[in-house]
């Protein structure tokens, strides 16, 4: 080639380098799907699972690798790969430890696109499913076969906020050589250390309290051991997951407030669910840190925090369609899935249909406490409890 390149040669192709020595907080994004390598020889020597090395933007680059070791090591885990999103992260974790003739157990409560894959993964792939009382303890030991291969667990459940003993959970898994998934997404890695209590495989969606800000969907897996995660690893690229190098910037960005935001929505809710206990309207108030909550001892004794998300049970008068324009009729908390972020959210749920053995005659609804003033949020919920009649 001539050294004097042409216009269009020049508009895709520079051999300007910027000079070393930069530094700065935030991490550097680095968009690219294809990886250069320096010669055939290099391209020969590298592995994809090699994370000491780069060979397809698929497989991660100094920007996605910054997130999952950062992520590792709140979780004081060894292992993370990212995923577009929690339930991705969940499927590639199935699909990693599962197989025709395999089976899985879930609890009763389980995040509910978890339950309709397992659900999906049993009618057209031949994976057996079965369902647990989220606080049955040690007592799984009884439901786990010779096929049992994979144990999930949440704690609490994102909806009815039971919380369970997993560290019984884990024992009575692992006497029988079986894996433990948590999906730790409540406690955002802060509250709970997952692998201190014997969880094999922490899953969480950074959807939430990581990236703070609604913006984002993004999953991640974290594991402690090599082989582990070498198998998920094979699901991750079977899969072909990826997340945008923004994306993670946008998660690695909200790293350092991540526990500010998180003890402010903590502090907040539990003022507000003290509120709502005292309401005649509400018959009980599912919160982690409240006595009467189902495995509030479980909490007490394993948890530091109780996060910004909580459901409360109108009581048996109170029509669907009461407590539909309770919800209807609210101004600050708005009506979407999901929490973590600086805004309050509400959703009500129709238990009967989620669950198997509910029995609480009274409607749900899920609250997220956001970033607002608490006063400013007890107002609004005051106000539509005057729209219940």
């Amino acid at each position: 080639m001539t050294e004097k390149k042409s216009l269009q040669t020049l508009l895709t192709t520079t051999d300007y380098q910027p000079p070393e020595g930069f530094a700065a907080f935030p991490a550097a994004i680095h968009h690219a799907s294809t990886v250069l390598f320096k010669d055939v020889a290099a391209m020969r020597a590298r592995h994809w699972q090699d994370k000491t090395a780069y060979t397809y933007g698929l497989h991660g680059t100094p920007t996605t690798f910054t997130l999952e070791a950062r992520l590792a090591e709140i979780e004081d885990g060894q292992y993370c790969l990212l995923a577009p999103s929690g339930l991705a992260a969940i499927a590639m974790i199935d699909l990693a430890l599962l197989k025709s003739g395999d089976e899985v157990l879930l609890p009763d409560n389980v995040y509910s696109p978890n339950r309709d894959l397992a659900n999906w993964l049993s009618r057209d792939f031949g994976i057996g499913v079965r369902y647990y009382d989220p606080m049955l303890g040690e007592a799984i030991a009884e439901l786990i076969t010779d096929h049992t291969r994979l144990i999930w667990t949440e704690a609490p459940g994102s909806v009815s906020m039971e919380v369970p003993d997993i560290a019984a959970i884990c024992r009575a898994a692992h006497a029988r050589g079986v894996v433990v998934a948590l999906d730790n997404t409540w406690s955002a890695g802060i509250a709970f250390k997952a692998f201190d209590h014997g969880v094999d495989i922490v899953m969480q969606a950074l959807t939430k309290y990581q990236s703070g800000g609604s913006d984002i969907l993004m999953g991640a897996v974290i594991t402690r051991e090599k082989s582990l995660n070498q198998k998920i690893e094979l699901a991750h690229m079977r899969l072909g997951m990826g997340v945008s190098a923004d994306d993670v910037y946008l998660v690695l960005r909200g790293l350092a407030t991540m526990k500010l935001r998180f003890d402010a929505h903590d502090k907040s809710a539990r003022q507000i669910a003290a509120w709502l206990k005292q309401r005649p309207e509400i018959a009980r108030v599912l919160h982690p840190a409240l006595t009467d909550c189902p495995g509030h001892a479980n909490w007490q004794r394993d948890f530091t925090g109780a996060a910004g998300l909580f459901s409360v049970i109108f009581d048996a008068r109170y029509s669907e369609a009461q407590t539909d324009c309770f919800v209807d009729s609210l101004k600050l908390f708005k009506i979407g899935y999901s929490w973590g972020g600086a805004n309050s959210l509400c959703v009500p749920y129709r238990m009967k249909t989620m669950r198997t053995d509910w029995s609480d005659a009274g409607q749900l609804i899920r609250l997220n406490i956001g970033l607002e003033e608490t006063h400013d949020l007890i107002a609004d919920l005051e106000q539509a409890f005057s729209h219940l009649a």
